[in-house]
C-alpha cells in the first residue's frame, strides 16, 4: 500500500475505516459488501459515516470490506498518474473552470526529478478535488509564453480555465502535504480567512454570532501535514462552518493558551451559533487530538451533535453519535420535579465534556429502571457487552474525573498496544528519542519554570540573584529529555531562595538565542547579578545539574584571610550545608607577591565553578600554611571531607589553563567507582582499565589490595577501577560484550581499550592478591595470555542516521514554507527530511476553561447534583499540566 501521508481526505477517510473494520469488527458471518464509486468529496465522507455506524454496531465484517478495500485503493494507485503534455496540447486542453497545477519542464532542467516525484504522487490526491496536475514538456528552441519565462522553470503555475491565479516556487512544494495544502489553500481563499491578531478573530466572530460557527486553526507552517488535514475539512465543511486559519504562535497565547510554545498545531470550534447577544462571547472548545483528517471530521461531527439529548426510553436501547464515534455516553437521571435544574447541570456536564463525552437526561418518571432510587448518574460505553453503571455521585468534578481517567486510561492502553506493535525502527533514531517516544505521555508540572520571551528575557536577569535559563528546542528529543530533569530540579529547589529557573524555546524565540552564543541545544545556563554567566556542561541527569547548580550558587574562588578561616574551611563542618553536592574542596595558597598566579587561580575557579568549590589565601603568613603541608608555594591544598585528608599539591605549572587541569586530574579517585556519569573523565586519560566487576560492594581485603595496586610501582601505567553492577546495571552490557559466556562474579579484568582493543580475563582460580595481578600483568606484557575478545575499533554511531534539521529550519512566509532542496546527500537525506516533516505533533491535552451557565439564583449550575443528590464542598481543580513527554 502507498504511504498514507501521500493519500487524498477520501483516500485516508476509507483506508483507515478499512483498516480499523478489519481490527475491531466481530461479525458472525461473512457478507458481501457492495463497490462503490466516488464522484466526489461529500460521497466518501457519508460512506465514511455508514461505516463508522455499521462498524460500531457490531455487524460490518473484515471479510466485508475485503473486496471493497483492494479494489479501492488499485483504483486510487492507478489515478496518480501524471499528464505529460506539449505546450500546443495543453494550450488546447484547457476547459473553462476548471483549476489545474501546471508545471513547465525542460530535459535536463536541475531538481526535475525530485519535485516531479512529489508533484506525480500528489495526482490522485488534487483530482479529488477536479484540479488536474499536468507537466508541459517545454523544447530548447521554445522561448514563448511560459516556457520562456525567466526562472519559469522553478515555479509551478496554479490556473482556473486559462486565468493564471497563484504560482508557487518549487522550494515551497516540498511533498504531498505541501503541494495538497498550497494549492487548496489557495482555492479557498476567498472561504479560508487567514488572520494574524486577536481583534481580526474576535471581529469576525461577531459579525457570525447567531448564524454560524467558526473552525479556527493555528498551523506552525504552511504546508505542513497539519496544514493539509485543516483545508481538506475545509474543502468539504465549508459551507457549513466559517474556517479561519493562523500561523501566529502569538494569537494563541492571546487567547489564554499558556502552553502553546511547544508550537504544535490546535483547532478551536468556536460556539458563535448559538450566541445571539453579540455582548456575550463565543464558547472556544479546542479538539485535543492531533490534527488528522479523521480526526478532525470525527471532531467536527461531535460538535455538530445536541449538547444534550433528552431521552425516555431504555438506557440500553439509546443510541447517539458518541456511542457511534466509540466515546462513553453519561446520563443524569431525572425527575419532574427537579427537572429544570437537573437540565442546567446536565448543560454544565455537557459542555465540559464536550468532544470527550456525550450528556443525555434521562427522566426516571417514563421507564420502570431496576436501580437504586439513589442512583443519579448512570455510564455507558461503547463496548459490546459491558453493561451500563449505575453511580451514586455528590458532584459533578467527580463525574468529569470519571470519564476523563476512563479516556486517558485508554488512550495509555492504546498507545502501549501500538508501542509493542511498531517495529524499533520506526519510532527512535537513538536511545534518547525512543525513550522520549514512549514517555510522550507523561505530564509534566511545568508551573515552577517561567516561560521567558524577547520581551521578558533582559528584565527576569535582574530579578533574582541566581536566574537559571534552559534554552531548549520543542521539537529536539534531548531537549525534552532534558526538560523532565530541569522540572525535577525545578521541584528539588521550590522555595530556595535567590534562585529562580526560566526557560525560551529556541524554535519560538531565536534571537534570544542567538544574542546568548546558544549554538546547541539543550543549554542550561546560571546568570548571576554583575557577573558573566555560567554554561553547564555536564550530565543531563537530575542529579547532577542540582549539584552544578547548588554549588554554583557559591561564590568561588571564596577569599580567606585568618588561619582560623582556612582550617574552617578545609573541615567537613565548614562545609555543612553543601556536603552532600561535593567531596572534595580545593584551596590555592599563595604569597602576596605572587600576583600572576594568584590571578590565573581566581580564573580556574570561575572555570570550575559548579563542579568544584575553591578558596584563596594569599596572606602574609602563607609560608605558615605552607610549612605545616610541607608544600612549596604556591601550592593547591585539597580537602577530601570522605577520606578525612588532606593533600598538597604544589603548583609547577601556574596558567589558568594548568591549574584546571592540575584540579581535574587530582579530583580523579586513586581506585574508583566506575559509573556512568564519571566513565568519560576516565577514559580521556587513555589508559589501559584494571577493572573489578562486582556484584555489589567489595569486601575490605579485596579493596586494599586493589588499592596497593592502585598506588604501587607501576601504577602510572593503567588505571585500576570497579564497576559495582547494582548500581551501574549497563554493566552486564559490557560484560556480555566481553565474554560470550560471563565468568562468576567477582571478576578481574585487563581492558585496553586505546591499543588493539584486547580483552583479559583475571584466572578464577587465583585469589585477587597485589602479588597475583602483578604476576599476571608480567605475563600480558610478554604475551603469554590468550585474549577473551578484541573489541572492533570501529566508531560508535548512531543505530540510525541523525536528521539534518537545520535544513529544515527555514523562514516560514504567510503564503507558504519554503524547504531548500539539498542535493548533496542524494535522494536519501532528501526522503529522511520528508519524514520528519511528516510527524505527528505531540498531542497534549488540557482541561478547557469554559464559562458556566448562570442559574437563576445567581450561582453557577451544574457544581452540584442537588437534583437528585446531596451537595458536597467544591473540590479544588488540579493545576494545569503540561504534557510535552
Amino acid at each position: 500500500m502507498e504511504n498514507f501521508m501521500s493519500l487524498s481526505l477520501e483516500q485516508k477517510m476509507v483506508s483507515e475505516t478499512c483498516r480499523s473494520t478489519c481490527q475491531v469488527s466481530e461479525a458472525p458471518k461473512p457478507s458481501w459488501g457492495t463497490i462503490y464509486f466516488f464522484s466526489d468529496m461529500a460521497s466518501a465522507v457519508t460512506l465514511t459515516d455508514e461505516i463508522m455506524l455499521l462498524q460500531m454496531n457490531g455487524w460490518v465484517s473484515c471479510f466485508s470490506f475485503l473486496l471493497f478495500c483492494t479494489y479501492y485503493m488499485a483504483a486510487a494507485r492507478n489515478a496518480n498518474t501524471l499528464l505529460e503534455l506539449s505546450p500546443q496540447e495543453y494550450s488546447s486542453s484547457l476547459q473553462p473552470g476548471r483549476a489545474s497545477l501546471v508545471y513547465f519542464s525542460r530535459d535536463g532542467s536541475p531538481g526535475d526529478r525530485l519535485f516531479l516525484e512529489q508533484l506525480e504522487n500528489s495526482v490522485g490526491a488534487l483530482q479529488d478535488y477536479g484540479i488536474s496536475v499536468v507537466k508541459v514538456n517545454c523544447l530548447k528552441e521554445d522561448v514563448s509564453g511560459y516556457c520562456g519565462k525567466e526562472n519559469a522553470l522553478m515555479k509551478a503555475y496554479l490556473f482556473r480555465g486559462n486565468v493564471l491565479l497563484r504560482q508557487f516556487p518549487t522550494d515551497a512544494l516540498f511533498d504531498v502535504n505541501a503541494i495538497v495544502a498550497n494549492i487548496l489553500f489557495a482555492l479557498l481563499f476567498n472561504e479560508v480567512k487567514y488572520i494574524t491578531t486577536l481583534v481580526e478573530l474576535q471581529n469576525l466572530e461577531n459579525s457570525l454570532k447567531g448564524r454560524s460557527n467558526v473552525v479556527f486553526a493555528y498551523v506552525p507552517a504552511i504546508g505542513t501535514p497539519e496544514h493539509r488535514a485543516v483545508m481538506e475539512a475545509a474543502f468539504v465543511y465549508g459551507t457549513a462552518h466559517q474556517f479561519v486559519l493562523t500561523t501566529e504562535a502569538a494569537l494563541l497565547k492571546n487567547i489564554g493558551r499558556e502552553d502553546s510554545d511547544a508550537l504544535s498545531a490546535r483547532l478551536f470550534f468556536c460556539h458563535c451559533q448559538r450566541v445571539p447577544d453579540l455582548a456575550q462571547p463565543c464558547r472556544r472548545t479546542l479538539m485535543v487530538q492531533s490534527l488528522t483528517t479523521l480526526n478532525i471530521h470525527t471532531y467536527l461531527k461531535l460538535m455538530a451533535a445536541p449538547i444534550v439529548t433528552e431521552v425516555a426510553e431504555d438506557p440500553e436501547k439509546v443510541s447517539t453519535v458518541h456511542l457511534q464515534l466509540r466515546l462513553p455516553l453519561v446520563f443524569i437521571l431525572s425527575q419532574k420535579e427537579t427537572y429544570e435544574v437537573d437540565k442546567r447541570t446536565a448543560e454544565f456536564v455537557a459542555w465540559q465534556l464536550l468532544g470527550k463525552a456525550g450528556v443525555a437526561l434521562l427522566s426516571r418518571d417514563s421507564i420502570d429502571l431496576n436501580v437504586l432510587l439513589r442512583s443519579n448518574v448512570a455510564l455507558k460505553t461503547a463496548e459490546e457487552g459491558v453493561p451500563i453503571k449505575y453511580l451514586v455521585l455528590e458532584d459533578t468534578d467527580e463525574i468529569i474525573a470519571l470519564v476523563e481517567d476512563k479516556i486517558k486510561g485508554e488512550q495509555i492502553q492504546e498507545d502501549e498496544d501500538e508501542s509493542d506493535d511498531n517495529n524499533d525502527q520506526d519510532i527512535q533514531d537513538d536511545q534518547v528519542m525512543e525513550a522520549v517516544y514512549r514517555d510522550r505521555k507523561r505530564e509534566l508540572p511545568l508551573e515552577l519554570i517561567r516561560t521567558l520571551t524577547e520581551e521578558t528575557f533582559n528584565a527576569a536577569l535582574t530579578e533574582t540573584a541566581h536566574m537559571v535559563v534552559l534554552f531548549y528546542a520543542s521539537w529536539e528529543a534531548v531537549s525534552l529529555a532534558m526538560l523532565q530533569s530541569y522540572v525535577e530540579v525545578a521541584v528539588a529547589l521550590k522555595g530556595t531562595q535567590g534562585i529562580s529557573l526560566a526557560k525560551v524555546n529556541c524554535w519560538d524565540w531565536p534571537d534570544v538565542c542567538m544574542k546568548q552564543n546558544v549554538t546547541q541545544f539543550p543549554i542550561t545556563k546560571m546568570y548571576e547579578k554583575g557577573a558573566r554567566s555560567l554554561t553547564y556542561a555536564g550530565m543531563l541527569g537530575t542529579a547532577e545539574l542540582l549539584r552544578f547548580l547548588r554549588l554554583s550558587s557559591i561564590s568561588c574562588p571564596v577569599k580567606l584571610t585568618t588561619i582560623e578561616e582556612v582550617d574552617e574551611y578545609l573541615s567537613r563542618e565548614g562545609h555543612a550545608d553543601s556536603s552532600s553536592y561535593h567531596s572534595t574542596s580545593v584551596l590555592g595558597i599563595f604569597h602576596p607577591s605572587m600576583k600572576e598566579a594568584r590571578e590565573a587561580f581566581v580564573e580556574a575557579g570561575n572555570t570550575l565553578r559548579g563542579y568544584v568549590t575553591t578558596g584563596l589565601y594569599a596572606e602574609d603568613d602563607a609560608l605558615v600554611l605552607a610549612r605545616k603541608y610541607a608544600v612549596p608555594l604556591p601550592a593547591l591544598l585539597l580537602a577530601r571531607h570522605e577520606d578525612d585528608r588532606i593533600d598538597s599539591v604544589p603548583l609547577s605549572k601556574q596558567s589558568a589553563p594548568d591549574i584546571v587541569q592540575t584540579i581535574r586530574s587530582q579530583l580523579l579517585e586513586t581506585f574508583p567507582e566506575i559509573t556512568v556519569e564519571n566513565l568519560p573523565d576516565y577514559l580521556s586519560l587513555e589508559k589501559p582499565l584494571l577493572i573489578l566487576f562486582s556484584d555489589g560492594g567489595l569486601n575490605r581485603r579485596v579493596r586494599m589490595e586493589m588499592l596497593s595496586l592502585a598506588d604501587g610501582k607501576g601504577h602510572e601505567a593503567f588505571l585500576a577501577c570497579w564497576m559495582n553492577l547494582k548500581n551501574t546495571p549497563v554493566g552486564r552490557g559490557v560484560l556480555k560484550a566481553y565474554f560470550s559466556t560471563p565468568p562468576p562474579l567477582p571478576l578481574l579484568a585487563w581492558v585496553n581499550l586505546h591499543s588493539g582493543g584486547q580483552v583479559f580475563a583475571f584466572p578464577s582460580d587465583q585469589s585477587v592478591t597485589e602479588t597475583n595481578v602483578l604476576s599476571w600483568l608480567e605475563k600480558l606484557k610478554a604475551g603469554r595470555e590468550i585474549p577473551s575478545t578484541t573489541l572492533s575499533d570501529e566508531a560508535w554511531k548512531p543505530p540510525l542516521p541523525a536528521y539534518n534539521f537545520l535544513r529544515m529550519m527555514e523562514a516560514t512566509l504567510p503564503e507558504f514554507t519554503v524547504h531548500k532542496v539539498y542535493r548533496r546527500g542524494g535522494t536519501d537525506e532528501l526522503q529522511q527530511a520528508e519524514e520528519i516533516s511528516e510527524e505527528k505533533s505531540t498531542v497534549r491535552e488540557e482541561q478547557v476553561e469554559e464559562p458556566g451557565l448562570e442559574a437563576e439564583t445567581g450561582q453557577s449550575p451544574g457544581r452540584d447534583l442537588r437534583g437528585t443528590a446531596p451537595r458536597l464542598a467544591g473540590r479544588e481543580k488540579p493545576p494545569k499540566r503540561h504534557t510535552e513527554l
